[in-house]
């Protein structure tokens, strides 16, 4: 169970460096307990309706849906419509969770959606705000809240993106974490990626659903010195070391 976590924390570093996000973003203390009282759903609620960044609003949203209470789903259905796909991702996030299946549609909606009519908050290399950085943040974001969700009924939406250089990465992580093996064989054939940072991510998500089917592949990744642009750079073959050892160390199906 250990490696699985660290299978996952490594594929969550380069997520959040795509995202352009400092890994220690996601492991700060939650605002959300006070000493050791937990807020009410309407204090949740508020905390929600408050927050502005994306990241700090879906710890948010996580407690919200962790409460298990269907009632708030009247309060945040303005929230679909939100002109910030990302928040407008966390309140479908909590949809979704809550049994409501608006929220999976409107996330598949965002992870489609290229339209030039949002808020832009991403920033160019020269400064500025960047309407195709953030339209592909969206995107990212989407596909990973469908990672979060782990409907099944993601996997044929996702599996073709995973030849789509602005979400692919991240389609691979969340392919792991939805845990239908129906993924398996397309994430193999991501092994063969052209990039190796993508290779790596495929391995990692592999050892995820558990696919001793893929030890013959990564067999062949032993030799396969490129290395991932992300973390401590490890290369192909040291991912597929460790997930051959790992995969054959599982009970066999």
């Amino acid at each position: 169970m250990g490696e699985v976590r660290f299978f996952r924390a490594m594929a969550l570093k380069a997520i959040l460096a795509l995202l352009g996000l400092p890994s220690i973003l996601l492991l700060a203390p939650s605002l959300l307990i006070r000493g050791q009282q937990r807020p009410s759903v309407d204090e949740l609620l508020q905390q929600f309706e408050i927050s502005t960044v994306f990241w700090q609003q879906f710890k948010v949203a996580k407690a919200i849906v962790a409460a298990n209470d269907a009632s708030v789903l009247r309060r945040l259905e303005p929230w679909l419509a939100h002109k910030d796909r990302c928040l407008r991702g966390n309140a479908a996030y909590i949809f979704g969770r809550l049994g409501n299946p608006r929220g999976f549609d409107v996330i598949v909606a965002i992870l489609g959606d290229r339209s030039e009519e949002r808020e832009v908050h991403a920033i160019s290399s020269a400064g500025g705000t960047s309407l195709y950085g953030q339209i592909r943040q969206d995107r990212y974001y989407a596909a990973h809240l469908l990672g979060d969700l782990k409907d099944p009924g993601a996997i044929p939406i996702l599996v073709p993106l995973l030849t789509d250089p602005d979400v692919n990465y991240i389609v691979a992580w969340s392919l792991g974490q939805i845990g239908d093996r129906s993924a398996i064989k397309a994430l193999i054939g991501s092994l063969s990626d052209p990039n190796p940072s993508m290779r790596v991510l495929a391995i990692y998500a592999l050892v995820e659903l558990k696919a001793a089917e893929a030890l013959p592949r990564l067999r062949q990744l032993l030799n396969d010195d490129a290395r991932s642009s992300f973390d401590k750079l490890e290369s192909v073959a040291q991912a597929a070391q460790a997930a051959i050892a790992k995969l054959q160390s599982e009970p066999v199906r």
